[in-house]
């Protein structure tokens, strides 16, 4: 079932591809299981379960905003990936999510991506007569200019996807490459949060007096809030994915504006707060 939010005018849809349990070694070049034991009052049992695995959330957000249906990356998509052969090919479940919460492929205005690693493209594109082609036929895909540039001129990583889930999208003529500070509407904008990848953006929401702020992979599980340093393995320049972690929480925490983690569990939003040095994140009910 879609989980819906409001944002002041914005309604926030998060349609979940997959929920799955991770090793925090899976997530992170080297953990300290003492910062688990000592933020379990908080991590479990949402975010940590009793195996002391994490809990790791693919999922788009839609976001309804001044008559323009917005969709915040597009998860993992059908598509056999060899390098990851228990997170693909997942079906057309995505798909079936989306209709389940109202939405069909031709209703999405706009495709925005936080950056272009293949978990948050893969249903950019479907395969039909043997071609990758646009999922959503009536959208603007928004893709940042740095990040598209990075990836474009053969660096490697974790944009594995990068040639037939977002090259076919641009040659189709359905995309946009955007500065990271791109107002999408009135009430939508990209925020720069570089460091998981070059051009790496978060999305902020602002709307009749309320705010909120989409991670993108900037942090990937609720800890790296009390353990900023931690480097996630996909990171392509880990100390600025850490400074860009400590700037994130210092703005956010205690500012009343509701934080929705890309790959966090649960609801996946709630807020982050500082009391005497201890950084707490308390998902919304």
């Amino acid at each position: 079932m879609a989980l819906i939010t409001q944002i002041g005018d914005v309604k926030v849809t998060l349609v979940r591809e997959i929920l799955q349990p991770v090793p925090p070694e899976g997530m992170y070049v080297e953990p300290d299981m003492a910062v688990f034991e000592a933020n379990a009052d908080w991590l479990a049992p949402q975010f940590l379960d009793e195996s002391g695995d994490l809990a790791l959330s693919i999922h788009a957000l839609v976001l309804e905003s001044e008559g323009q249906t917005v969709m915040v990356d597009t998860c993992i998509g059908n598509r056999p990936i060899e390098m990851l052969p228990e997170m693909s090919p997942l079906g057309d479940g995505f798909l079936d999510e989306l209709a389940a919460a109202g939405y069909e492929p031709e209703d999405i205005d706009i495709v925005l991506c936080t950056h272009l690693h293949f978990d948050h493209v893969g249903w950019n594109t479907i395969m039909v007569d043997g071609q990758w082609v646009p999922t959503f036929p009536n959208a603007r895909y928004l893709f940042g200019r740095t990040e598209y540039e990075y990836w474009d001129s053969g660096a490697e990583g974790a944009a594995i996807t990068f040639g037939d889930a977002v090259r076919p999208v641009l040659e189709a003529g359905l995309a946009d490459l955007v500065d990271s500070d791109h107002a999408v509407t009135d009430e939508i904008s990209l925020e720069p949060s570089p460091g998981h990848t070059p051009g790496h953006v978060s999305v902020r929401i602002s709307s009749a007096g309320q705010e909120a702020v989409i991670t993108g992979d900037l942090v990937h599980h609720p800890v790296q809030f009390a353990a900023p340093e931690w480097v996630m393995t996909a990171d392509d320049d880990p100390p600025r994915a850490s400074a860009t972690r400590v700037e994130f929480r210092d703005r956010y925490a205690d500012s009343g504006v509701l934080i929705f983690g890309t790959h966090f569990a649960g609801p996946s939003c709630g807020h982050l707060s500082n009391a005497d040095g201890r950084w707490v994140f308390t998902a919304k009910t």
